[in-house]
């Protein structure tokens, strides 16, 4: 395939998975990990680390396109798909958006439609190997036809909501939806 056709606008390929986030690795203990789906359902699930990495696991392949400019192509992925976290909740007919809470209370938002795209996964490992902490271990968010600020590291939850909130870089001025073909970088673009 031509690569150019996968690389948006005003980005550079990079053969490195460069290191980015906001604040502290996390120090993360898997004896009081847990993750959790609220706000808009039916009845709240949370699982253990050991009840969720016994969910159904998938491999994906994509690209991902950072919001500072990189672009990494042929990433494979293992993990758990979205849909089959979902798979044991039922959703409210209100629920229109998700918030994504991480580690320390980080978070960003989605529209409902695109986080439930057979795509997304919760990853544990990048081509082949086990997520490292400054990769997002144990669980990593990833939505590939975003930027990749919306593949959050060291997911915890998912709350559904009926309207769009700013999570953590849309309130610091990030887009509210980061669409890499149209360079959604920021609130103005």
């Amino acid at each position: 395939m031509n690569n150019t056709k996968r690389i948006p606008p005003d980005q550079i390929v990079t053969e490195k998975f460069p290191v980015l986030h906001a604040g502290q690795v996390p120090s993360i203990q898997l004896e009081t990990w847990d993750f959790r789906v609220f706000g808009l359902v039916e009845e709240e699930k949370s699982w253990n680390y050991d009840a969720m990495m016994s969910l159904k696991k998938e491999n994906k392949s994509n690209d991902i396109h950072c919001v500072t400019g990189w672009s990494k192509l042929n990433n494979e992925w293992t993990g758990i798909p979205v849909k089959e976290v979902m798979s044991h909740v039922k959703i409210k007919p209100e629920a229109k958006f998700m918030m994504i809470w991480a580690e320390g209370g980080w978070n960003t938002n989605l529209p409902l439609e695109d986080f439930m795209r057979e795509e997304n996964l919760f990853a544990t490992h990048h081509n082949g190997e086990p997520l490292t902490l400054e990769h997002g271990w144990p669980l990593r968010l990833v939505i590939p036809h975003l930027y990749f600020w919306k593949s959050a590291k060291w997911v915890r939850g998912i709350e559904l909501l009926a309207e769009d909130k700013a999570g953590y870089w849309e309130r610091a001025g990030y887009h509210m939806y980061g669409d890499p073909w149209k360079s959604q970088r920021y609130w103005n673009d």
